[in-house]
């Protein structure tokens, strides 16, 4: 099995919840990790998502930890939509490749 995994940035402008979770996130960078798998038999190189995260990181007796959250790409989608709702601006253009490790 080869995997590949991906870290991106994420800004939000506004304090945010992710769904499944039940605290309110503050406004910042994110990092979010993407780990995909390659499809074996196939006469060209492809990937299939297999796991999407958030990087949240600790606060109150949790500071100084960082927690990988499980989500979806759906519901990231969907977090940065209500953000660019709230703000007036795109937050799509503030996700950023940082690069990919193998």
């Amino acid at each position: 099995m080869t995997v590949r995994s991906t870290r991106s940035a994420m800004t939000f402008s506004n304090p945010f919840t992710l769904p499944g979770y039940p605290d309110e996130l503050p406004a910042g960078t994110y990092d979010t990790l993407v780990v995909e798998e390659l499809l074996q038999g196939l006469s060209f190189e492809a990937y299939i998502r297999i796991a999407t995260f958030l990087a949240v990181c600790g606060s109150g007796r949790h500071a100084g930890q960082r927690e990988l959250r499980p989500t979806t790409e759906d519901d990231l989608e969907e977090v940065l939509s209500q953000d660019a709702a709230w703000t007036g601006t795109c937050s799509k253009a503030a996700m950023s490749p940082q690069g990919v490790g193998r």
